[in-house]
This record gives structure tokens, sequence and C-alpha cells, in this order.
């Protein structure tokens, strides 16, 4: 089973166990609310940028929309956005943080 943890502002985490991966916006949706923003939840707005922070091995390949969004944003290699970022089955820990805009 995977585990993501999302790291707070204050240093503090919240872990969501996700049984069979997925979308990271579903298990964002399952974890106490604020935890990453979002607007869009289709790729179009970059406000669900996540830093990861550790296993990045557990997640799917970009597609191609995200690689689009994440060039405008000039997004580090270690960004995602969690509206497209798919856990892979049968993963790890994922450990996440919310991008900064300064990032």
């Amino acid at each position: 089973m995977a585990i993501v943890r999302f790291v707070l502002e204050d240093d503090t985490h919240v872990e969501v166990p996700c049984e069979e991966g997925g979308r990271l916006a579903d298990v964002c949706d399952a974890s106490p609310k604020g935890v990453v923003p979002f607007s869009c939840r289709s790729a179009n707005c970059g406000t669900c940028r996540v830093v990861v922070v550790e296993g990045a091995g557990e997640l799917e390949s970009h597609d191609d929309e995200e690689l689009d969004l994440l060039e405008i944003f000039n997004a580090t290699a270690t960004q995602r956005l969690a509206c497209c970022a798919r856990l892979k089955a049968g993963s790890g820990l994922v450990v996440l943080r919310p991008a900064r805009d300064d990032e």
C-alpha cells in the first residue's frame, strides 16, 4: 500500500494511505482540507504544484499536458502537478510539500 506524506508549512505532516495508486488529486481530496491548494484539476492553473521530497520513482511518468504547464512555471525537476501525477499501484512512501511561488 502506498502512503503519501504531506509536509506542511509548520513542518508537521499528514499521512494518507492509498490502497491502489491513482491520482494525487484524489489523495489530496482524502486528506485534511487545504493540504494542497486546488482550482482546476485539469493541468490548467498550476495551483497544485508540489515538490516531491522523497519517492519520485513511485509516481508514473509525466504526461505531455503536465510537462507543458510545468515548463510555463519554470518548475524544477522535483515538482509535479497533483492534478496530473499518478501513484503507481503497490507503491511505497511518497513525501510531498506544496511548492512555493519563489521556487
